[in-house]
């Protein structure tokens, strides 16, 4: 199973009065290691757009573990724990030196333009499936 990895540094603007980041940017973030990941199979969400396929978010999780600070040089790994025509399901694990900060996931359903559920494109699955981790986060 293939993850795919974006590495970034923590901005000053990402974190809150008592020096660590604040919360909400570590799903953020997770956008982050799902446009990698869909850029690395092959398939950017700008081309999935084209294609008439919107991937909303309908469920996001995050347990943090330890807080990342000002100028952590960080990983992101990103990979699918669900794949099926009705829904996606990305896991992501933020990391510092090896050390787990914060893992989650995110669900989305493929919409239309026009906000209509449809099912996830045919051509998507040999793309992602080599993605794909069915044992979990």
């Amino acid at each position: 199973m293939k993850k795919a990895r974006a590495t970034f540094r923590v901005r000053y603007g990402e974190t809150d009065r008592m020096g660590g980041v604040y919360y909400a940017n570590y799903v953020a973030w997770f956008e982050m290691g799902r446009s990698a990941l869909m850029r690395e199979a092959g398939c950017p969400y700008s081309q999935l757009e084209k294609d008439g396929c919107i991937l909303p978010v309908v469920e996001a999780y995050c347990k943090y573990r330890y807080p990342a600070r000002y100028d952590d040089h960080l990983v992101m790994e990103t990979w699918l724990t669900r794949l099926s025509k009705r829904d996606l399901t990305f896991s992501y694990r933020i990391l510092r030196d090896g050390r787990v900060l914060a893992e989650g996931y995110t669900r989305h359903i493929p919409v239309d333009p026009e906000g209509r559920r449809i099912c996830v494109p045919s051509h998507l699955f040999p793309l992602l499936e080599p993605y794909l981790d069915i044992s979990g986060v």
